[in-house]
């Protein structure tokens, strides 16, 4: 597996690595600890060293915990953690949408939620920590942002960024944050149908030596040819909360690739993280794996043959014309 630097900091990540979020939750489906312990050993017989989560994953950082008992007598220097601080777990979940928390972005609060991630990841330094869902009150928090970097002087962590979201979106955060407070790193949703604002992350990041986590590589499943428009999500599945409307516009413009991976060569699944990893200043992305079998699927993308010059320019010219399917205003959080 090809390690990348995160940008111009000291970390060096997986090119493909393993989102955390499967551990904990049940956005996709429940993962038994075993199943989940056996997942991220298989992680790293295949190469995958970045392992990315958040205090908020499941309940009281289950994920965080999780996690470190999978990693368990691995030498610390063989994998690279990287986790998320701001919302405050203490307190109820809304019941609604993506069911989040009040976030907090004070000093008191960013040091104890550190201390609680270092404690529950068992390890003295987070490689890579990153705000979570942050909206412009967080980018404009100068508190906030002394108190990361002294996180960073005093060696508890390596390197801080945002991770933007929930949903695809939040230009101007990003380029504030990049522009402005010099993150080092950038987290958010970007895949060969949905590449923007990530494109702008990608300049913007260039420009200040930071690096781009590439999350939700395979657009929420329809580039992985396991979905269909008549799919139905159970209510606690993240793509319930999808437009719909959006999910089956995805499907239609995944259809205007099959010409890439109909001869076998490659699966789509495959194709679309050739994609994702083909892009300048995208250091690492971030699939959702539940199953060996798909982990042994997503690595093997590294290995099956890359995508050419005239292929990725051919790809480029159909998102300018959006795959051919009509343009529409979604309605996103």
């Amino acid at each position: 597996m090809e390690t990348r630097n995160l940008g111009t900091t000291p970390v060096s990540v997986s090119a493909i690595g393993f989102g955390g979020w499967v551990l904990g939750t049940s956005w996709w489906g429940t993962l038994t600890e075993e199943e989940g312990t056996a997942l991220v050993r298989h992680a790293l017989d295949r190469g995958i060293t970045f392992f990315d989560t958040a205090d908020s994953y499941g309940d009281d950082g289950i994920s965080e915990t999780l996690l470190a008992t999978a990693l368990s007598g691995v030498p610390r220097d063989q994998y690279v953690l990287g986790t998320k601080f701001g919302y405050d777990i203490t307190l109820p979940r809304s019941a609604h949408g993506h069911s989040e928390r009040p976030q907090r972005w004070d000093a008191a609060f960013i040091r104890r939620a550190c201390e609680d991630s270092l404690r529950r990841l068992g390890t003295d330094v987070i490689d890579v920590y990153e705000m979570h869902n942050p909206r412009m009150d967080a980018i404009d928090d100068d508190e906030a942002f002394a108190t990361l970097s002294a996180l960073r002087d005093e060696g508890k962590i390596r390197s801080f960024g945002v991770a933007l979201g929930p949903a695809i979106g939040w230009e101007e955060e990003g380029v504030r944050a990049l522009r402005e407070r010099r993150v080092q790193v950038v987290q958010t949703v970007y895949n060969v149908l949905e590449q923007d604002p990530g494109r702008r992350f990608l300049a913007e990041a260039s420009a200040v030596g930071a690096g781009v986590l590439a999350r939700v590589p395979h657009a929420s499943g329809a580039l992985e040819g396991k979905i269909t428009k008549e799919t139905t999500f159970a209510a606690g599945d993240h793509r319930s909360f999808r437009n719909r409307q959006m999910l089956v516009d995805l499907l239609d413009k995944a259809e205007t690739l099959r010409w890439l991976h109909e001869s076998g060569q490659r699966t789509i699944a495959q194709l679309a993280l050739q994609y994702a990893v083909a892009q300048p200043g995208i250091s690492s992305v971030l699939p959702t794996m539940t199953t060996v079998e798909q982990l042994d699927e997503f690595t093997a993308a590294t290995q099956a043959p890359p995508l050419s010059d005239d292929e990725l320019h051919r790809v480029d010219a159909l998102y300018a014309d959006n795959f051919g399917v009509e343009r529409r205003e979604y309605a996103r959080r």
